[in-house]
């Protein structure tokens, strides 16, 4: 099973590893793409006005212009401890047992606008860059990304099932044929539902940890949504590839 998470704006400085060698990661056929999309954002980065314009930056502008300024040259860690914000604090990865450790590096990957996705333990750099950003000379990143994409996800897959818990925006960078999604509703008491927007992404963040602690092994989307159950969610099957997530 292959679990595809969102990426977030927020992340964590530093890291122990290396610098960036683009060689690490997985995928490696997105190596070209990434290269060219941390050639552009360096250059911009040369230009704080411009960078901040561009990355939509405002408050802390200067801090994430640095990051993207030091791509190459600044510390890694694992995308896992990369990556922050209400559904990595759902996630709770800090609290894995080892085993459940090697399993969320088996079994997560993270949509990226500037990697395209990279799995759980890939070790990559702080950096700025959204889903719907268009960087000078570029298509949009959609464009950018939709020709190789679709391609590596299928083959990281490898035939198995695949849980797509990213946003709409980088679902667009490349999408999964027959993948499982899953949608927040909330429901009121007259029995009406309406989409969650803040809480989305911590219940996402409740069922990918669900999915990386269960010792179950899914491969449809009714094992999907016991695991769900079993982990306190109330899960309906709305379609073959669409899991609802109802909250109160």
């Amino acid at each position: 099973m292959l679990v595809l998470l969102p990426p977030s704006e927020t992340k964590s400085d530093g890291g122990s590893g290396a610098p960036l060698d683009l060689a690490d990661l997985a995928m490696p056929q997105l190596s070209a793409v990434r290269d060219k999309l941390i050639t552009e954002l360096v250059g911009l980065a040369a230009d704080p006005a411009a960078s901040a314009a561009v990355l939509g930056l405002g408050k802390g502008a200067d801090a994430e212009i640095a990051r993207n300024a030091s791509l190459r040259t600044s510390a890694t860690r694992p995308a896992l401890a990369r990556y922050t914000g209400v559904l990595y604090d759902a996630l709770d990865a800090g609290s894995f047992t080892n085993a459940q450790r090697s399993k969320a590096y088996a079994r997560l990957a993270i949509g990226s606008a500037l990697f395209g996705a990279v799995r759980a333990a890939d070790p990559i750099p702080a950096y700025r860059l959204s889903g719907g950003t268009k960087l000078p000379g570029l298509a949009t990143l959609s464009a950018v990304w939709r020709d190789v994409l679709p391609d590596a996800l299928y083959a990281e897959a490898a035939g198995e099932l695949v849980v797509d818990l990213r946003s709409g925006t980088y679902q667009q960078l490349g999408r999964v044929p027959d993948a499982i999604t899953a949608n927040v509703l909330t429901e009121h008491p007259d029995g009406s539902r309406t989409v969650v927007s803040h809480f989305n992404k911590h219940h996402k963040g409740l069922l990918a940890r669900a999915l990386v602690v269960t010792r179950a092994d899914p491969t449809d989307i009714r094992a999907v949504a016991r695991v769900a159950t079993a982990a306190g969610l109330r899960a309906e099957i709305a379609s073959p590839t669409e899991l609802l997530i109802i909250t109160r």
